[in-house]
């Protein structure tokens, strides 16, 4: 059974909106750290209980509230009523293998996404799913783990770089959105390495672990496909949507991440492709390769067949036959098989078949 049935089978019977973490167990400490800004202030601390959140809500400038660590249901119930998140929307936060979606409830977005990134220690694609609440003057962001690609806007707004302080908590939103995207592009890049890496030992030699490497190549880009795919979807939906949260000036930037995300899916697309190729030409190179055996044995059972019979002639136990009293019949039989053989040989390369 696959691992998120295993984990989505421990809410079975639950009331629907009830919180129960889905996910890797975890016993670390829940991060919490807010950035509140406008254009001519910011503030950004780390805090250690939950309601010192609570105040930013009616603040008039945009506040980042960003949690390192879903597992501790407390601290997702406490957030959730200050800020008024559903139950249902709560317990997706938890559930770590939700697909990436998009829902409006008026007063606020809804986002589910997949965060990547890639371990140089394991060479392997991580997945992370991290949720946003968008709200008129905010932006929650819930991640399973510390660690992630927004640094880049965390260094914007420190040092109010482009826009980003002069605009709203949607180009914040945008601002996320356009970070985990840019983060596809890396994983694809050392993707596309791998599979540089791939072809060219797949041609010199094409063995067992070129074999393996190939289906764990064709695991990832199904992987790839899964995480992505969906989030063009919600991309769309976030800039078709009438929602008030949603103003017109950022709808242009969000179609700007729509069209990176095509780039995406049609590369990782391709990249499957490229990979379906590579197990057709292994396959290939290890007919060619058994051929190129079954040739060569070929060739050594037909020069043996004649040779093999001249010895059978001579190794029969007739009383009279010619040249068994010879004195040189022994050396001669060895000069014809011998000149058999050559010939042959050089037949075949004549023929090209060596």
């Amino acid at each position: 059974m696959p691992k998120s049935l295993r984990r989505k089978s421990r809410k079975a019977g639950l009331p629907p909106g009830t919180l129960i973490h889905v996910g890797e167990h975890k016993t670390t400490k829940v991060k919490i750290t807010i950035i509140d800004y406008a254009e001519s202030d910011l503030q950004e601390k780390e805090v250690v209980k939950i309601d010192e959140c609570y105040p930013f809500k009616e603040k008039p400038t945009v506040t980042w509230i960003n949690i390192d660590g879903i597992h501790d249901i407390d601290v997702i119930e406490k957030i959730g009523k200050n800020y008024g998140i559903h139950p249902l929307l709560l317990e997706d936060i938890v559930n770590t293998v939700q697909r990436p979606k998009i829902e409006d409830f008026e007063d606020y977005l809804f986002l589910v996404l997949k965060m990547l990134s890639f371990d140089e220690k394991q060479h392997e694609i991580q997945i992370e799913q991290v949720s946003l609440v968008v709200g008129p003057n905010y932006v929650l962001s819930f991640q399973e783990r510390e660690g992630d690609v927004f640094e880049p806007v965390r260094d914007r707004i420190r040092r109010a770089k482009g826009r980003i302080r002069r605009m709203g908590a949607d180009y914040l939103a945008y601002s996320l959105l356009d970070a985990v995207v840019d983060g596809y592009f890396l994983i694809l890049e050392k993707t596309g390495d791998q599979i540089e890496d791939l072809e060219e030992n797949l041609i010199s030699h094409p063995d067992t672990k070129i074999l393996q490497a190939i289906h764990n190549l064709k695991r990832e880009m199904i992987f790839l496909r899964r995480s992505v795919w969906p989030l063009r979807e919600v991309i769309s939906g976030m800039s078709r949507k009438e929602s008030t949260l949603i103003k017109e000036s950022t709808e242009i930037y969000l179609r700007d991440v729509y069209d990176h995300t095509i780039q995406v899916i049609d590369t990782i697309e391709t990249y499957r492709d490229m990979v379906s190729g590579m197990l057709d030409t292994y396959l290939s190179s290890i007919s060619n390769r058994m051929n190129e055996v079954m040739k060569v044995l070929t060739i050594f059972a037909a020069i043996f067949i004649p040779l093999t019979f001249v010895a059978g002639i001579y190794g029969m136990n007739f009383s009279y036959m010619p040249e068994l009293g010879w004195k040189w019949g022994y050396f001669g039989v060895l000069t014809v098989m011998a000149a058999i053989g050559i010939s042959m040989l050089f037949y075949f390369k004549s023929k090209k078949w060596l």
